[in-house]
């Protein structure tokens, strides 16, 4: 099974997508590239949240041509931003609660994601008492627990400070490895994306420039 994704389109008035590229519907898929190179505007129109004229089709599930354009809903699509944060009204407990009745059944078991995260000690918190490498973490659990068919990523770890930084780098490098779908993470950094990532898709100014091949994890 494969993804399989042709985007070509203006967003906004300065700034054309022009794409076609396919990633093995699992392991990590790193987008590298400058700001502005196209790397959220491919996320987004992958969770369907933007609509770019093209195609997407996810193994022989045709989310997006001439003719069909599946809603962000119906995508069971989890999406991963910088600094977006958990209902602040909630305790973690309560977000993830939330996540999970909305949801299919599917692989993602809260016991088990709340061991391979490590918000045990943080399950009775709210958000607000949570550091940002905790927040990151306990947000990953909540899109996990949505029993999602993709993960995307955008630059998770962007908005934390070094020493958390490295500890959610070794939290996302042990669950990353073991998740069975597929995922594609938006970074800047080169090194983090040769740790977490098994291919990787550089764009530059819309443009995909190449696509680094797979490697084992």
């Amino acid at each position: 099974m494969t993804i399989a994704v042709e985007l070509c389109g203006r967003i906004g008035p300065d700034f054309t997508l022009d794409v076609a590229f396919e990633a093995p519907a699992g392991g990590v898929t790193a987008l590298l590239g400058p700001s502005g190179s196209g790397k959220t505007s491919i996320l987004r129109a992958l969770a369907g949240l933007d609509r770019v004229p093209g195609k997407v089709r996810v193994g022989e599930e045709i989310w997006q041509n001439s003719a069909t354009f599946v809603p962000a809903h119906r995508r069971r699509v989890g999406y991963i931003f910088q600094g977006i944060g958990l209902l602040p009204h909630l305790t973690v407990r309560g977000n993830l609660d939330y996540a999970r009745r909305r949801a299919p059944d599917g692989p993602f078991l809260l016991d088990d994601i709340v061991v391979r995260t490590g918000i045990s000690p943080l399950l009775d918190r709210m958000p607000a008492r949570l550091s940002g490498g905790e927040t990151q973490r306990a947000s990953i659990a909540r899109a996990l627990l949505t029993q999602p068919r993709l993960l995307l990523m955008d630059e998770p770890l962007s908005a934390l400070d070094g020493e958390a930084r490295s500890m959610l780098v070794d939290h996302l490098e042990a669950l990353l490895t073991d998740i069975a779908i597929p995922v594609f993470y938006v970074t800047h950094d080169e090194a983090e994306a040769a740790r977490l990532c098994s291919r990787s898709i550089r764009l530059r100014g819309g443009k995909l420039e190449r696509i680094d091949g797979v490697r084992d994890r």
